[in-house]
């Protein structure tokens, strides 16, 4: 009787989230105001750290920004300035180092208060081929693109939970979702960022603590100097995305929360192939859609502080030699 019981409850509720999420597509969901939210964006300094953070200002946030750049990082604060009456907070912090993750943040809590909207943007790309990555920077990928993850949440989740309050938000990538040729220890390092967003996503529901939301992002190859030299063989099916463009989505994905997000369209339908076909046919259409050659004219940064402004996406910089 239990398990009929379970069986009949399960089928239930997995048509009535069926239904919803149609509803969902055809209905536009309504947007939460997030206006006097707390938002801390890693990699805030330039790219589309910087975009997100004009983005929050335009709707009347409280901005936290943190990037190994002071510099770059200003400059986000002075243009953020401009969208009217925002308060913006500036600290230099590099992200890849846990201690100086959790002394800036007591430092963030002391004088801003609790972050209720976490952006983890920041991240690095080596661009090698396996075996001519060096140690230091395969290590330098993980903690900045997914151990970094670990010490921001740890360090503001708890008064989310606390309240009940808050949002999460991962940008991982689509070299996170897939294996990716000449680039073993990004695709890893997302790989990680992904599960850990994930896996909080569902603890945090099995706790109850649903209104505490999470948003993974995964978008392709952003036109940034992070990526540079990067080529797409064919536009219309994998385009180089527009800095601005998936600043938007991610932002609009927030205010919609929604928690898996996608960037082009078209990866949805080529995981779902990735499923159901062999391993070989796999590569073959990798092959036509130029996954071989894609990187094969990477150039990337050029220097280190440049290497650290940067994100999967856009850009992201608190790193400590370099960045996503």
């Amino acid at each position: 009787m239990d398990a009929m019981l379970d069986t009949i409850t399960f089928l239930g509720k997995f048509l009535y989230y069926f239904v919803e999420s149609l509803a969902y597509k055809i209905i536009p969901r309504g947007k939460k105001n997030i206006a006097g939210e707390i938002v801390l964006i890693t990699g805030a300094g330039s790219g589309l750290g910087r975009l997100l953070a004009l983005h929050f200002a335009s709707h009347g946030a409280i901005l936290v920004l943190w990037d190994i750049n002071e510099e770059g990082n200003m400059e986000t604060c002075r243009l953020a300035k401009e969208k009217g009456d925002v308060k913006v907070f500036v600290y230099k912090c590099d992200c890849s180092n846990r201690l100086e993750v959790y002394r800036v943040a007591d430092q963030v809590r002391k004088e801003v208060g609790d972050v209720t909207i976490l952006i983890n943007n920041a991240g690095v790309v080596t661009g090698k081929l396996f075996l001519n990555i060096p140690d230091h920077m395969v290590e330098r990928s993980f903690l900045v693109n997914a151990l970094s993850h670990f010490w921001t949440c740890k360090t503001f989740l708890p008064a989310m939970i606390k309240n009940n309050h808050g949002h999460l938000v991962c940008i991982s990538s689509v070299a996170g979702l897939t294996g990716t040729n000449r680039l073993s220890d990004y695709s890893a390092s997302k790989f990680a960022a992904f599960g850990l967003a994930e896996s909080l996503f569902l603890e945090l529901t099995m706790r109850k603590k649903t209104d505490i939301k999470t948003t993974i992002i995964c978008p392709y190859f952003i036109k940034t100097g992070m990526f540079k030299g990067c080529q797409t063989k064919y536009p219309l099916l994998l385009p180089l995305l527009e800095q601005e463009y998936v600043a938007k989505r991610v932002f609009d994905a927030i205010l919609e929360e929604q928690v898996y997000v996608m960037i082009p369209k078209f990866i949805y339908f080529a995981l779902i192939l990735k499923q159901i076909i062999s391993p070989k046919m796999m590569i073959a259409l990798g092959e036509y859609l130029g996954a071989d050659t894609c990187m094969s004219s990477f150039q990337g940064r050029e220097n280190a502080n440049e290497l650290q402004a940067e994100t999967e996406a856009p850009v992201a910089q608190a790193a400590n030699v370099g960045t996503e």
